[in-house]
C-alpha cells in the first residue's frame, strides 16, 4: 500500500507498507526499527510485541518524542501497561496500533510537524 507521493527527502516519510516491509523515502526495510521525521534506527531488536522491553522504549524516548507510536505488526497487539505507563509517566504520549495504521498516523503527524517517533514492528 502506497502513502504519499511527496518527494520531499529533507525528513523521513513512509511511502509504502506491506507484510514483511516498510519503505521510507526510498529504502526498504524488512526488519523493525525506529523512525523520526530526522533519522531512521533500523535493525531495532525487537522483532514481536512480546520481545518489547523497557530498554527498548528507552532507546525511543532518547529521541526525545512528543509521542510514540507503536507499529505492533500486522495485528494490534498491546504491550504489557507497564511499559505504556513508563512512558506516559515521562510525559510522553505513546499509541498502539498495527504497524500500516502506525505508519499513515506517523506521516500525518510529520506534517503536522509534531515530535513523533515510530517504533515499527515489521
Amino acid at each position: 500500500m502506497q502513502f504519499t507521493l511527496e518527494n520531499d527527502r529533507s525528513v523521513y516519510l513512509v511511502r509504502a507498507c506491506e507484510s514483511g516491509k516498510v519503505k521510507v523515502n526510498e529504502q526498504e526495510f524488512s526488519h523493525s526499527l525506529i523512525l523520526t521525521p530526522e533519522r531512521i534506527i533500523p535493525d531495532w531488536p525487537p522483532a514481536v510485541v512480546a520481545d518489547l522491553s523497557a530498554a527498548h522504549l528507552e532507546d525511543v524516548l532518547a529521541l526525545d518524542p512528543e509521542i510514540i507510536l507503536i507499529g505492533t505488526g500486522e495485528r494490534l497487539v498491546f504491550p504489557d501497561q507497564k511499559l505504556l505507563a513508563r512512558v506516559m509517566q515521562r510525559g510522553v504520549g505513546i499509541e498502539c496500533m498495527d504497524t500500516r495504521a502506525a505508519c499513515r498516523t506517523y506521516n500525518i503527524l510529520v506534517h503536522e510537524g509534531r515530535r513523533v517517533a515510530a517504533a515499527l514492528l515489521v
